[in-house]
């Protein structure tokens, strides 16, 4: 299979999921010192927070391309930095993958010529095999002997992508890889993050504040915000917690786990959620499969008897977990529900009125068409 091949090519047994990456360095920057502790596991690890909080200069390090003032950095028992043993390991020799928001391609070589470039940093390999199983899986098969000026930006992407896997790497970066593309194109080029998050035994540590990215790909998430890790922990916890909302205000909401159950003719698709039923816009997901959707915290209302003759179609009955005080004059609301934790946003004065309170029952309303095609995977 690609996934035992891509484990040969890293040079590395399945067992190896297991490997984790550990950061703890500290280095001055103009307008703050960035002093970060973190693990990523196995999967997709975001770097989550507003531009500016440092999350480049993280990644930067662990590829080697800067050298932090203090601290440590390794990838299982190997380790890369350790200002105090004054180890630090070349950049070309961290065995890193590192995907950027511009593709880089070469564009006077072509897409086979620019993949292969990749495998010139990997370690012996049977280079064949491993470099169909990539174009398999990104799908780039009918575009190897075109150049890069001929491609899509998303296609360009997915080239960088399988460049930097046939390196051979050992943790595959990815920093805010979406950030240059139009909507339609991160919609072409996320599936195939997915696919590496659940197929291949390579970690990825992904930079973004894009809260619609890391509801659909994370499986961990570090917060960051000026230069210091507020919360670290599994992607649905993390996207649910009332307290790091001033962090990415506008970006707030949580995170749902669902089963298809049947796409109506209506235009609706019926989902399970832990045994609760919802309506969300048609997704792509067959009947069975189970997806991830993001509820953005401005789109729940919340009643304190169970509302009739609504418009709403997801009315869910639940319990506030906590009410959080933000600026100005709202606050946010957690709500503990069968299908999950949501997040609302309201006003003082609602809180007020309704006499919201940690314990109380209620009922969390969401409309149907808040949950938004692309904000579901």
């Amino acid at each position: 299979t690609a996934y035992l091949r891509i484990c040969l090519l890293s040079s590395r047994t399945p067992d190896a999921g297991q490997i984790m990456l550990k950061v703890a360095i500290s280095h001055p920057l103009a307008n703050f010192t960035l002093d970060v502790e973190f693990t990523a596991p196995a999967g997709l690890t975001v770097l989550y927070g507003a531009s500016g909080a440092g999350k480049t200069t993280v990644i930067h390090a662990i590829a080697g391309l800067i050298k932090p003032a203090a601290g440590n950095i390794s990838i299982g028992a190997d380790c890369l930095l350790d200002t105090k043993a004054g180890v630090s390991v070349p950049r070309h020799q961290r065995r890193v993958g590192y995907v950027f928001q511009e593709a880089r391609l070469f564009p006077h070589l072509s897409v086979r010529r620019n993949l292969l470039y990749g495998s010139r940093f990997a370690p012996r390999q049977d280079l064949g095999r491993v470099f169909d199983d990539i174009v398999e899986l990104l799908g780039v098969g009918a575009l190897l002997e075109r150049r890069p000026l001929n491609l899509s930006g998303g296609e360009r992407q997915r080239i960088a992508l399988g460049r930097a896997l046939l390196a051979g790497p050992r943790i595959l970066l990815a920093d805010e890889p979406l950030a240059a593309l139009d909507d339609q194109r991160k919609a072409e080029i996320m599936p195939y993050f997915e696919r590496l998050r659940d197929e291949l035994d390579v970690p990825v540590l992904y930079v973004s504040h894009s809260a619609t990215e890391v509801a659909r790909l994370a499986t961990t998430v570090v917060v960051m915000d000026q230069g210091r890790v507020v919360r670290q922990g599994p992607a649905l916890e993390v996207l649910a917690d009332p307290e790091l909302t001033s962090v990415s205000r506008h970006g707030a909401g949580a995170v749902l786990e669902a089963r298809v159950v049947v796409h109506h003719d209506d235009g609706l698709t019926e989902l399970d959620a832990h045994g609760a039923t919802l309506f969300a816009p048609t997704v792509s997901a067959a009947v069975g499969g189970h997806i991830r959707l993001r509820i953005p915290a401005h789109e729940v209302l919340l009643a304190t008897s169970k509302p009739e003759n609504l418009s709403a179609m997801n009315v869910l009955p639940g319990e506030i977990e906590q009410v959080v005080a933000q600026n100005p004059a709202g606050a946010m609301v957690s709500v503990r529900t069968q299908a999950g934790r949501l997040l609302a946003r309201v006003t003082d004065r609602t809180v007020r009125r309704l006499g919201l309170r940690e314990g109380m029952a209620c009922f969390a309303i969401v409309k149907s068409v808040a949950i938004a095609p692309e904000e579901s995977a």
